[in-house]
């Protein structure tokens, strides 16, 4: 796969306690922060603010060499509100030498969700793939030590600081038997409850899961799960919940996902969707992207139909960064943002199945969204508008985010947003909305599916530019030509 708490009585209940811990962490944190309250999770289209309305997250998958992509980190600080380090918590890269820790990559990533309100999940602390050839060569009686030296160290460096572990990852093989790994041979099946445990001495708090692929529908694979996690509560072992990957190939989301994510909340367990892609044949079709929309939608609509369904994580931001086409040759397209980070038919879907009122872009072969513009609009009574904006600074390149509110009273089904770079700047990309001319006074204007925004709604767009040493954000803006107040 991808190089890659004490259980509430009532669900309801803690559903609601994520989002407003959520919520409170993103409000506290934007004025702390290089990032605007729309960025921080307070847009109320973006994924984030919808699924935490809902109860429930809406995740990604960093890597740290994600962290350098300022696009990328634009749609990730502004959409997500979890994030699940790629490949920085694991066994290779936290011990690659026995008893020796490096835990700076995972700190990177740390620092990034704490800096921008999101929760942590860890991945993973053991695992058969991604293990220091050291494990696999230690005779089966220094296995156990290991593994449990392993696990109380990183546990601990993290105690109090990640919302969740994946604590054993993929377990078992595709007919429902364990996998014959290190930690299998060493101490057989009763090294998962032995992980479990050893994980909540270190943290009492954190929630400890399972995860594993091709378990989201009723098969051998899941029932060895499904029974796994029921001898394991049963026992009284700290077992909080099942992560489902949801790999998925295009149109083939098992009918039996609902009822198989319920079986396991039945059993008193949180469950999650961790890995989430949906993988085209390329090139891709209109029709494609269409399916894969239908697909994302399945996946939300599942999760909020299931009592104890927390969140979904999809693996990467864009199709730019997703691990498919390295491993599935001629696949790809799986995300809900093309290659340049421009939302695609499955992101509106899924904005809308959350309640939001996004309108939908067109499908097309390059899997980018229209982006043709909405016509100029003309200033009308009820208009009102805050901007505020963030600059992120380097050498001769800046990144700047900028959210509009409308603050009138009036819904606007077209913005233009008019300002002036400061001197020495100029644009070299954009997204979310068209920015032009590069230089001197420049006009924002909504792309084709975030041209209405409600009164008291907000939408954020954001550029980047080159700059000869003024990185200052433009002093004033113009909402379809009527003075904003700015923050």
């Amino acid at each position: 796969m991808p190089v890659r708490t004490l259980r509430t009585p009532t669900t309801g209940r803690a559903r609601r306690a994520f989002g407003a811990l959520a919520a409170t962490a993103a409000a506290a944190l934007a004025a702390a922060t290089l990032l605007p309250a729309g960025q921080a999770g307070a847009a109320g289209t973006s994924l984030r603010a919808l699924a935490e309305a809902k109860g429930i997250y809406f995740g990604t998958a960093l890597t740290q060499g994600d962290l350098n992509n300022s696009a990328l980190t634009a749609v990730a600080g502004s959409q997500f509100g979890v994030v699940t380090p790629g490949n920085e918590m694991k066994w290779d890269t936290v011990e690659a030498g026995q008893g020796s820790f490096n835990y700076g990559p995972g700190d990177r990533i740390l620092a990034y969700g704490q800096a921008n309100g999101m929760k942590v999940r860890g991945h993973t602390l053991v695992w058969h793939s991604q293990l220091p050839s050291w494990v696999s060569s230690l005779p089966t009686s220094q296995v156990q030590a290991a593994m449990r030296n392993h696990v109380t160290n990183e546990v601990t460096h993290y105690k109090g600081k990640l919302y969740a572990w994946d604590v054993v990852n993929e377990p078992f093989n595709e007919d429902g038997s364990y996998r014959t790994d290190a930690f299998y041979n060493a101490m057989g099946s009763g090294y998962v409850a032995d992980a479990l445990r050893t994980a909540r001495a270190a943290d009492p708090d954190v929630k400890l899961y399972l995860n594993d692929y091709n378990i989201e529908g009723q098969n051998a694979k899941s029932d060895a799960m499904y029974n796994l996690a029921k001898t394991l509560v049963s026992q009284g072992v700290p077992l909080d919940g099942i992560g489902f990957q949801a790999h998925f190939v295009l149109g083939q989301v098992p009918s039996t996902f609902k009822a198989n994510l319920q079986r396991f909340a039945a059993l008193g367990l949180d469950v999650a969707i961790t890995e989430l892609d949906d993988r085209i044949q390329l090139p891709a079709t209109a029709a494609n992207l269409t399916q894969q929309a239908n697909d994302y939608v399945n996946v939300v609509n599942t999760c909020l139909a299931v009592s104890r369904c927390v969140g979904v994580t999809q693996w990467g931001v864009g199709d730019a960064d997703s691990w498919i086409p390295g491993v599935f040759s001629g696949w790809g397209a799986a995300t809900m943002y093309d290659n340049g980070y421009q939302p695609k038919p499955a992101y509106t879907a899924s904005v809308n199945a959350l309640g939001g009122s996004t309108s939908s872009p067109s499908p097309s072969t390059s899997t980018s969204p229209s982006t043709s513009p909405s016509p100029s609009p003309s200033p009308s009574t009820g208009t009102g508008c805050r901007v505020t904006t963030a600059v992120n600074a380097w050498n001769t390149g800046l990144t700047e985010n900028v959210t509009l509110t409308n603050t009138g009273s009036a819904t606007l089904t077209a913005w233009s947003l008019g300002f002036t770079l400061p001197t020495g700047q100029t644009v070299t990309s954009a997204w979310n909305a068209t920015v032009t001319p590069a230089s001197g006074a420049v006009t924002a204007k909504n792309l084709g599916y975030n041209g209405t925004l409600a009164p008291g709604g907000s939408t954020s767009f954001g550029f980047q530019a080159n700059h000869t040493g003024n990185t200052a954000a433009p002093a004033q803006f113009t909402l379809n030509g009527v003075p904003c107040t700015t923050a």
